[in-house]
């Protein structure tokens, strides 16, 4: 169950009918690898609302808050300002594997192309993971890209099978919110790969969920390393790359609600996209609809309280894993936690 079925709520306003980046058209697939005592991973991609993003680019912007990361396709967008391929999430000695598969279904789908700018976005599941053996290969990426859906999983799956978050399971959380600008509705949702933070840092809806359940089994980081976040937001907000580059640094104020610092060994990162309008194509004048910044505000707020509850989606549908050495990461447990948030009066009725 997500938060706001539990009654816990984050920011002042209502999600989208799936409360997802779904709620955009984004469909999402995973391919969940566990082999084994020390393999536990996978890849996750984001498929935006088009026939062929190679064709069909939507604008795009990132932000990296903290760049202990090797994201891919990066430099290209903050350059151009749009995507050409399905965003890509995985662990991070994998992404390089991960990226030339994409290269290969773009490469299908795309014969008189001659070059491409694959995306991906990685954090280091190496508590749980022998990330050395790189286990996600083509077919794996092959395999989430044939099972995206808008219905999608959450959680320990894809992407997130080895992800560790506040020294509980994390993965994959996905959270939407609705706005109206000038009498027209826009959807903002956020989906994550969690895998940061320290146990007594934890904060769910503002209430210090980590230190008071800083003796819960099950603590550890991998040679003390905090960990990272890889952020997707995406909105059907005509926008321009300038203003998605804005737009997902708001992302970082829904990160710091839960209880990141942005550590030094943490890779925080974002990519912003909007699914309004594609990029024009041709060599005569181009024209393209983008609101105005001034409009812009609460677009931001959705941004933040999409990502703070996608981050505790992540934590609330991720299941207790064993993996490498033995190691245990224990799920959060969920009815310690509304124990929690109703003692401090941060449970809803409704």
């Amino acid at each position: 169950m997500k938060a706001p079925d539990l009654g816990i709520r984050m920011g002042r306003y209502g999600h989208g009918k799936r409360n997802s980046i779904a709620d955009l058209g984004v469909k999402v697939g995973h391919s969940t690898i566990i082999e084994g005592e020390d393999i536990r991973t996978g890849v996750t991609l984001l498929l935006p609302p088009v026939r062929n993003p190679y064709e069909e680019r939507l604008f795009a912007g990132v932000y990296t808050f903290n760049g202990f990361s090797k994201p891919i396709g990066f430099v290209q967008i903050e350059e151009l300002g749009y995507l050409e391929t399905p965003i890509a999430l995985t662990s991070t000695l994998n992404g390089y594997r991960v990226a030339d598969a994409l290269v290969s279904l773009w490469a299908g789908a795309n014969p008189e192309a001659i070059s491409v700018n694959p995306v991906v976005m990685e954090c280091n599941d190496g508590y749980l993971n022998d990330n050395k053996k790189r286990a996600v290969g083509e077919e794996h990426v092959f395999e989430a890209f044939k099972n995206a859906s808008l219905d999608f999983e959450e959680g320990s799956v894809g992407a997130g099978t080895g992800m560790s978050a506040f020294e509980f399971k994390g993965g994959i959380g996905s959270s939407s919110r609705v706005v109206e600008i000038g009498g027209e509705e826009y959807t903002v949702a956020s989906l994550v790969l969690s895998n940061f933070g320290k146990r007594e840092d934890l904060i769910v809806a503002g209430v210090p969920v980590g230190w008071e359940l800083r003796d819960y089994p099950g603590r550890g980081l991998a040679m003390g390393v905090r960990g990272s976040v890889s952020i997707v937001v995406a909105t059907d907000a005509p926008l321009t790359s300038r203003q998605l580059t804005r737009l997902a640094r708001r992302a970082v104020l829904g990160l710091a609600r839960t209880g990141s610092y942005g550590h030094n060994g943490s890779g925080d990162i974002i990519l912003a996209f909007s699914t309004a309008q594609t990029v024009p194509t041709g060599k005569e004048v181009q024209a393209i609809g983008f609101l105005p910044d001034d409009a812009l505000n609460r677009l931001f707020i959705a941004a933040v309280d999409s990502t703070e509850e996608a981050i505790v989606n992540s934590l609330l549908q991720a299941k207790t894993t064993r993996g490498r050495n033995g190691r245990v990461r224990y799920a959060l447990p969920v009815e310690e936690t509304l124990e929690i948030l109703g003692r401090y009066g941060r449970l809803s009725k409704a």
